[in-house]
């Protein structure tokens, strides 16, 4: 095995004073993350779970960290095998299902990276390292549903 690293954050929440009058089955779903050395993340429930729809949501951290992580990787590979790449894009989904009981899963992700880049005789393989990209991607090795890749790329 390579190395080990360790990550840590630390959530906080608190009651808000309105929340103690009422049902305690709808708390508030607003809470902050600290990473040491960087802001404080203002986090929330998407809409659809009673969350604050201004604040960034578990699931969009989620799918935000597998759209971030290819890039980084697929960059990665590209610089090994000089390709110049000069732009990045990605309109990322990701559908998320929930059963009746309340839980629910991730089933899958659709990356759409559109890249440009500058050499010409490298278009093919530069569509082909995606794969090599994904193979890479920490997140994506954690991940226990299909992330899809619907990848273009032009030359300028």
């Amino acid at each position: 095995m390579g190395f080990k690293h360790l990550f840590k954050a630390k959530l906080n929440w608190t009651l808000k004073q309105n929340q103690e009058e009422s049902s305690k089955r709808f708390y508030s779903k607003t809470h902050q993350i600290q990473i040491e050395g960087k802001p404080v993340l203002d986090i929330s429930a998407a809409k659809a779970f009673k969350g604050d729809p201004e604040l960034y949501n578990p699931e969009d951290l989620l799918l935000s960290s597998l759209v971030s992580c290819h890039m980084m990787s697929y960059l990665y590979v590209c610089s090994q095998n000089g390709i110049e790449v000069l732009n990045y894009t990605d309109n990322a989904e990701a559908t998320l299902e929930v059963n009746t009981d309340g839980s629910g899963r991730f089933t899958e992700v659709r990356l759409n990276p559109k890249v440009t880049i500058v050499n010409s005789d490298k278009l093919e393989l530069a569509l082909e390292l995606h794969q090599k990209a994904n193979q890479l991607c920490f997140i994506a090795n954690s991940c226990n549903f299909p992330i899809l890749h619907n990848a273009s790329c032009e030359v300028i």
